[in-house]
């Protein structure tokens, strides 16, 4: 069958209509492959990129679930979603609140940064979905403040990041806890690695794998390109010509450590440009303050290392711009996908230098489409860039020569045995042994 709109899945009316308030009408690639599957009711094993629609695309059969099967009194949630961090918590359980509009589906959040009281509250209310975060969620099951028998369905999110981060124990501590479940569905980034095919293993019970790359249509939502630069100095100018652009409403950059996204802040208030940062040793505090000042346009430029930037979810950011080139082509894909969300339009720009020339290439290749190459005429680099790596052709009469050149040493290193070591030397003496 294919799916075209949302109703060809025969969900309920009213997601339906709270997907349509949202301007929210075509599935994406991941949500037609995975809605049909969850609603049969089977364990899946998916991966789709950041960005496209991957939280809709478990939270609709969850949702649809609860609506299909209501239970007669309240009780504990029966939908538990675990993620690696509170920001992509508090963004899910968003999510879940738009979905669940005119409904009398309720949702909590369980993490960490908040008062015990608050949680003790939404435990003594009825609960349907609980979207939580690992260490705060065994901490509640470990003092039997948090029931687990009522779950039916277990969602884990990024567990790719989770792995990462050292929560596979405590995942599997939860997934144990919650062995009356019905299903698992299980979502990362991408299904590469041996260690999440094993943790997938533990987890699941004969799931549906769905590896669900963006369409092209997807795909073209994000214009990719490169400058390149000659170094340090160059690439932040180039950064900074770049940002006191219009276009650049919103702008996400990406370094690689916590010491550069400190050196650039203060780079860019020399240039006259105010950012905001994010980097792993902040307080959640001075977190929350950073993201509110992003998403309320109080300033349109975010630093932010990988670590710092998971899970984290800002509506209309128009540009992301690696500064730093990322590690893997994987967390390329991580990056870039924090523009051109909820089927509007971004710009993925990479700051490139000679030594990132090698990485480029395997991104390239990952993605499967080249990146263009752009260059800004006052910020022209001096330097060429390097040439790729080209095998030379050889000739079929140098390939015999080479051939009857490895025979010929070969022969030379065999060792030559004189006839005395192989001539037949008779029997061998009998050992003459005596008698006192």
């Amino acid at each position: 069958m294919t799916v075209t709109t949302f109703s060809d899945l025969q969900l309920d009316d009213i997601l339906i209509r709270n997907l349509q308030t949202q301007n929210i009408h075509t599935p994406t690639v991941i949500q037609t492959k995975t809605i049909p599957v969850a609603l049969d009711g089977k364990d899946i094993l998916g991966s789709a990129p950041t960005g496209t629609g991957k939280t809709l695309a478990f939270l609709i059969p969850a949702v649809q679930h609860l609506l299909d099967f209501p239970r007669r009194k309240p009780g504990p949630p029966r939908i538990l979603i675990l993620t690696p961090t509170r920001e992509l918590a508090m963004q899910i359980a968003e999510q879940a609140k738009r979905l669940t509009e005119n409904t009398c589906l309720s949702i909590a959040t369980i993490t960490g940064g908040v008062a015990y009281m608050n949680h003790a509250e939404v435990f003594s209310k009825n609960q349907d979905i609980a979207i939580a975060t690992t260490g705060r969620l065994l901490q509640y099951i470990k003092e039997e403040n948090f029931d687990c028998r009522a779950v039916e369905m277990l969602i884990l999110d990024e567990a790719d990041r989770m792995l990462d981060m050292g929560f596979a124990p405590d995942v599997e501590t939860i997934a144990a806890e919650t062995r009356w479940r019905k299903q698992t569905l299980l979502f990362s980034a991408t299904l590469e690695g041996v260690g999440l095919h094993d943790f997938a293993k533990r987890i699941l019970n004969e799931p549906i794998e769905i590896n669900a790359d963006p369409s092209r249509k997807e795909r073209k939502k994000i214009l990719q390109f490169y400058y390149r630069a000659d170094d340090l100095n160059h690439k932040t100018a180039l950064l900074i010509h770049l940002l006191k652009q219009d276009e650049f409403k919103k702008t996400i950059v990406f370094v690689r450590k916590r010491e550069r996204v400190h050196e650039l802040v203060t780079w860019l208030h020399q240039a006259g440009i105010n950012s905001c940062y994010l980097e792993g040793e902040m307080v959640q505090a001075k977190r929350n303050e950073a993201i509110k000042r992003i998403s309320n346009n109080t300033v349109n430029v975010l630093v932010a290392t990988d670590v710092a930037a998971r899970g984290i979810d800002i509506d209309d950011v128009t540009h992301v711009i690696n500064f730093d080139a990322p590690k893997t082509a994987d967390v390329y894909l991580h990056r870039i996908g924090r523009t051109a969300r909820a089927g509007k339009k971004g710009t993925a720009i990479m700051l490139v230098e000679a030594h990132d020339n090698e990485l480029l290439k395997k991104i390239e290749r990952y993605i499967q489409e080249p990146i263009k190459l752009r260059t800004i005429d006052e910020l022209r680099p001096k330097t060429k860039a390097p040439k790729p790596v080209t095998k030379k052709k050889v000739s079929q009469k140098t390939k015999q020569k080479q051939s009857d050149k490895k025979k010929e040493q070969t022969t030379k290193n065999k060792v030559k045995l004189r006839h005395r070591d192989t001539k037949n030397k008779g029997k061998p003496k009998r050992l003459i042994t005596t008698t006192e």
